[in-house]
């Protein structure tokens, strides 16, 4: 079960994203706080996200395992086991790198065996399947900011452990805890460093999955570009692996 059976991945659309670090070469300066901090207004009073350089890069596939509908809400875990993952994305225009309130910001994973819901059993296991766990987002805050609460990926066959991510504008929250319109401004993928990745694979329930998994370096779709390829700074929450970490990366969409 890959994303593009082992194909050479290719951009999903002509836009470009932008994800704000400071350790990757400058096109942008735009100042010199932690990437994930929002900073003071500019002059004409629009937040920014506080950065040493902005680096655009391209888009990534969307995949196999995308499901429309998906529920806007802070916490998609539903009960699924596996150690605890605290997203922090912000979300700025590539173009000023303002912040953007009010935009969705939408994920799907698989689970510790490497199981989408809506497609459990594609990589060999047989678990009760609602359609819905790890899945969902929610709305940037006033200062850009998206807290999605989730657990640490898996793996399957082919891919090393990401996030699927969306960033959509303008959508009309719906009745029965979902989303519709709006536009649909970047597709991409979230990334872990190996280290953190190997330490999680020796702890229950990521310790059951018996699939070989793919790294980094071997994945077909990340292309080593650090942050600029959608690379995230984790953080742990405690002492130890199982304690869980906090995952923060800046994301630039572009609105034209």
């Amino acid at each position: 079960m890959t994303d593009n059976n082992g194909a050479t991945p290719t951009p999903v659309g002509r836009r470009t994203v932008l994800i704000a670090t400071g350790t990757t070469a400058a096109v942008l300066a735009v100042g010199a706080a932690a990437p994930h901090t929002p900073t003071t207004a500019t002059a004409d009073s629009t937040p920014v996200a506080a950065a040493a350089v902005c680096t655009l890069t391209k888009e990534m596939t969307e995949g196999p395992y995308y499901l429309d509908g998906a529920l806007v809400r802070a916490d998609v875990t539903e009960g699924k086991a596996g150690i605890p993952l605290k997203l922090a994305l912000t979300v700025v225009d590539d173009s000023t790198c303002a912040v953007i309130p009010s935009a969705l910001v939408e994920i799907w994973h698989c689970d510790a065996l490497g199981e989408y819901s809506g497609y459990v059993g594609n990589n060999g296991h047989s678990e009760p399947d609602d359609g819905t766990f790890l899945r969902g987002g929610v709305l940037t805050n006033s200062a850009g900011l998206a807290n999605i609460t989730t657990i640490y990926p898996g793996w399957y066959r082919g891919r090393c452990v990401h996030i699927h991510v969306k960033v959509h504008t303008g959508v009309t929250l719906t009745s029965d805890g979902s989303f519709t319109g709006g536009s649909e401004l970047h597709t991409g993928q979230l990334f872990i460093d190996e280290t953190i990745t190997t330490a999680v694979a020796k702890i229950s329930p990521y310790s059951t999955n018996t699939v070989t998994r793919t790294t980094l370096a071997q994945d077909s779709i990340y292309d080593d570009g650090g942050a600029a390829s959608g690379l995230m700074t984790l953080t742990a929450l405690g002492s130890s692996t199982s304690s869980g970490y906090t995952g923060t990366l800046t994301l630039g969409v572009s609105r034209s």
